[in-house]
């Protein structure tokens, strides 16, 4: 495993990140192809067994049970000086709204900590931007928890690169604590933050967390093929339906790659991402053992530049979604 530190942070987080959407009751909340406890906790021992030791989750996923699961998971495992815990706050609950007021941030945290079983998060992320709420009144109130020590650091996700700016300066302005990284859907099919938001992230030493890096699977199997995940993935199915014809030549190339040199199409679309001077790590969901052997071995398998230009060749701009 290889080990960097997250932005301009002394936490020293491994290459891959383990996102914990995965992991979470079904029947709760509002993904019903997440695993319960019983088959989260052998996937979480494995990343731990294989170097991992940054793992994301947020509060609202399967509505807090997933920062349960993988709070139980961590403590039975390791010990909390080794692994880096990142949640978010913003989305609904059932007993809490929607939003960034100060209120539902100092809740939200709170409930976080007591579900993760853990005195602090090491990075707590807004996990959109709220129209709602004054920006001023969400960074004062992220500062006042950094203060509280319940975060070491904050971060963003998915937000326009004009607000996100608005946001750097706002903090330096007020003297409030600063986003430390950005958490934004990246990969082959979806690159419209290279426009923008990355060159932003660059100039301001900002981590970038890359969601959604395998496109919820789609450049991982045959085209087309779909899977329980796929199926009832209600809000994935928002994020790639505007240019499947383009994509699928895209998943093709990646198809070809892989058999050329023979590893799984996986690795190639992380190895891809990976190359990218402007990723920290990238957040990768595992239902399976060899997901997380994959991603692993992702960093290890380095394209020729003529490979790098062959996956990049069908790309034609997307529309910008998921900030919602």
């Amino acid at each position: 495993m290889e080990y960097l530190k997250l932005g301009n942070t002394d936490l020293n987080i491994s290459r891959i990140c383990l996102g914990c959407m995965t992991y979470g009751e079904p029947l709760r909340g509002s993904h019903p192809w997440t695993l319960p406890e019983e088959n989260s906790r052998p996937l979480i021992r494995q990343a731990l067994d294989m170097g991992i030791n940054f793992f994301d989750t947020a509060n609202s996923y399967s509505d807090g049970s997933s920062e349960e699961i993988v709070g139980r998971a961590l403590r039975d495992y390791t010990r909390r000086e080794d692994v880096v815990i990142a949640t978010k706050v913003y989305n609904a609950m059932s007993n809490l709204e929607r939003g960034l007021s100060r209120p539902k941030i100092m809740q939200s945290i709170d409930d976080s900590l007591r579900r993760l079983g853990t005195d602090y998060v090491d990075l707590l992320q807004i996990h959109r931007w709220d129209y709602e709420t004054p920006i001023e009144e969400t960074l004062e109130a992220l500062h006042d928890v950094v203060k509280a020590g319940k975060a070491r650091y904050i971060g963003a996700s998915s937000m326009y690169a004009w607000q996100f700016a608005k946001a750097l300066y706002t903090a330096d302005r007020y003297g409030w604590t600063r986003f430390v990284s950005m958490q934004d859907q990246y990969n082959l099919i979806q690159r419209e933050e290279e426009r923008e938001m990355y060159p932003l992230c660059a100039a301001e030493g900002i981590a970038v967390l890359p969601w959604s890096p395998l496109a919820r699977g789609r450049l991982t199997r045959p085209w087309g093929e779909t899977t329980k995940r796929i199926d009832s993935d209600l809000y994935g199915k928002t994020l790639y339906v505007a240019t499947e014809e383009v994509d699928a030549q895209i998943a093709g190339h990646v198809a070809s790659i892989a058999e050329q040199r023979g590893v799984p199409r996986a690795q190639v679309a992380l190895a891809w991402l990976l190359s990218k001077s402007v990723v920290t790590a990238p957040i990768i969901g595992a239902s399976r053992s060899e997901h997380l052997l994959d991603a692993v071995a992702a960093i290890d398998l380095k394209l020729t530049v003529q490979e790098i230009a062959q996956l990049e060749t069908a790309y034609v701009p997307h529309q910008v979604v998921g900030f919602a």
